[in-house]
């Protein structure tokens, strides 16, 4: 029965019901060069975890040479500030209940690093480990419309195949009309003109409370079946 035990309880009309009894475990996995990701991976993390998950942020492993990160002062304070984050494993996704990946939109895709990482599923994925799972995305460009809609739907493409279940956050709430994006929390990061500001900061929260909401109410349902 996972980290979810059967407590039996009776509603008023004397039907049995069963409760949740663990948090539910939520995986932040992201690649960040210059930080606005990592930014918002902490803010997705730090929201699940004020909604009662348990959670790990972790980052997909750096594979550009250190005399490029070198050559970027923002690159390299970036990966300064960020070394203490784990690098992720294929051990990090098998734990989670809800994985949540970051990328940059690189020419509208996803970056190379966060693809490699996923690239590693395969055993998992071969083993059926992956599926059932909740999974969502969030995203940064340069520019608006610079990518990110198809950036997130690229990432998606994968969750398919793991036999994922996508959550969004759709429009579901109004902080979700000002940022903008339905596929998953984006910011426009104007070539690190534009820090991440309160916009996508509330996004992220609208995000990781649906994240942790509904993975709890699958992880429930699939208790009491």
């Amino acid at each position: 029965m996972g980290i979810f035990s059967r407590n039996r309880t009776n509603d008023s009309n004397g039907t049995e019901t069963a409760t949740v009894s663990a948090p539910i475990k939520v995986a932040v996995v992201y690649y960040s060069s210059t930080g606005t990701i990592a930014e918002i991976g902490k803010q997705i993390a730090r929201q699940a975890e004020k909604a009662g998950a348990e959670v790990r942020l972790l980052k997909a492993a750096e594979l550009a040479p250190q005399s490029a990160i070198d050559s970027n002062p923002a690159w390299a304070a970036n990966a300064a500030a960020t070394a203490d984050i784990p690098d992720a494993t294929p051990d990090d996704i098998e734990w989670a209940d809800a994985v949540v990946f970051g990328s940059p939109t690189r020419f509208g895709n996803v970056a190379s690093q966060l693809k490699q990482f996923i690239d590693t599923l395969g055993g998992l994925w071969g083993e059926g480990k992956l599926a059932d799972k909740v999974y969502s995305g969030f995203t940064s460009s340069a520019t608006t419309h610079g990518g990110q809609e198809s950036t997130l739907l690229a990432l998606y493409n994968s969750f398919h195949h793991f036999g994922g279940i996508i959550v969004a956050p759709g429009y579901t709430d109004p902080a979700k009309f000002a940022d903008g994006n339905p596929y998953g929390t984006s910011h426009v990061d104007g070539q690190g003109g534009n820090p991440v500001d309160q916009t996508t900061r509330e996004a992220a929260r609208v995000q990781a409370e649906r994240i942790v909401r509904l993975t709890t109410a699958l992880k429930a349902g699939l208790a009491i079946a």
